[in-house]
């Protein structure tokens, strides 16, 4: 499936639960621990519209060309998200990402995110506001295999994040 194309729906739909909000960020989260730029692309609304830190992104075009030369630089990139809040068809999550630069070096980077979806589950808007810090290799927290977080991984909250 190419990017421009759009699947039907992307359970769960709004209006949000609970219990569906925390499923909607675990998808987000393994999706973009799954690092395939095409693929999460698919979970935004063909003219989804971002604010990430102080880039404009629009469009699933856009998206993908972003996630691709973001994953090309943040190596070994590990992501854990949060539910903050939610209500009806928004959810505003806390994240925090560890990855390495192509030198070695070691980032932790902190941030929230708004998120507004469409009837049929695609995330329309997205807000990220991020922070990043160096850290030493000893320092790190993320250390399962690459891809999906475990489901016995500590949360943010258990990791005092």
């Amino acid at each position: 499936m190419l990017a421009q194309e759009s699947p039907v729906s992307r359970p769960p739909l709004p209006p949000f639960t609970r219990e569906t909000a925390i499923q909607k960020v675990r998808a987000a989260e393994d999706g973009w621990n799954g690092r395939d730029p095409a693929k999460v692309a698919l979970a935004y609304t063909p003219d989804s519209r971002w604010r990430n830190r102080a880039e404009f992104i629009n469009g699933r075009a856009e998206i993908e060309a972003f996630l691709t030369r973001k994953w090309a630089k943040e190596l070994d990139y590990r992501l854990i998200k949060e539910l903050w809040t939610f209500a009806d068809d928004r959810i505003a999550v806390r994240f925090a990402y560890e990855y390495h630069d192509d030198s070695g070096n070691w980032f932790r980077a902190y941030g929230n995110e708004n998120w507004e979806f469409d009837a049929d589950g695609l995330m329309k808007i997205r807000h990220a506001s991020i922070n990043e810090h160096p850290i030493e290799e000893a320092d790190r927290k993320y250390r399962w295999p690459l891809g999906r977080r475990p489901d016995d991984h500590p949360s943010l909250s258990d990791l005092g994040f």
